[in-house]
């Protein structure tokens, strides 16, 4: 504020006022711009070959940090597409596994029908073979047991008589004695 007032009071031109105020301070005219030349040569010095490159360094780091977040993202949601397609082929896996236990379990089921039916079928089968093997051993029984009860009935009636059969009465003894049996 002194300077301030000091120039104030004397009556000197403003420029003459700097001059002095310069020579005071010890302020060179040819030493300031010598400075600002140095300074200035310095500046596009540092900018050319130190701020320049490391700016674009940034930059390409920057670009490469973004290039690589768009990456990460990419493959969060490709990796939740591998996911979401592992779950869906699972659950189809698990839906044909399901499926095909069901189809072999109906297969068995009818596999095991068809064998019981099989079964049955045979043994209905071997009982009437059985059946018609009792009826022709039953009917040859019969049959034998008619010719032995006629050759009895011949024989005794022979005894019981005294006398001898002709042919003919044998003939007709046993087909008494078959129709009584048979009745």
């Amino acid at each position: 504020m002194t300077s301030f007032l000091i120039l104030a009071q004397t009556t000197m031109s403003p420029l003459d006022s700097a001059k002095a105020t310069a020579e005071q301070f010890g302020w060179d005219w040819h030493l300031f711009i010598s400075n600002v030349i140095s300074f200035s040569i310095v500046c596009w010095l540092l900018n050319r070959y130190a701020y320049a490159p490391v700016v674009n360094m940034l930059e390409a780091r920057r670009e490469k940090i973004a290039e690589s977040l768009k990456n990460a993202e990419k493959i969060k949601a490709e990796l939740a597409d591998a996911e979401a397609k592992k779950a869906e082929i699972l659950a189809k896996a698990n839906a044909d596994a399901t499926k095909m236990i069901e189809e072999a379990r109906a297969s068995a089921a009818a596999l095991k029908e068809k064998e019981s039916q099989q079964a049955i079928s045979e043994a209905q089968q071997i009982i009437a073979r059985a059946h018609d093997a009792t009826r022709i051993e039953h009917d040859r029984m019969l049959t034998d047991l008619k010719r032995e009860v006629g050759h009895l009935v011949v024989s005794m009636t022979s005894k019981v008589t005294g006398k001898v059969l002709t042919d003919d009465d044998q003939r007709r003894i046993n087909e008494q004695t078959a129709s009584e049996i048979a009745a």
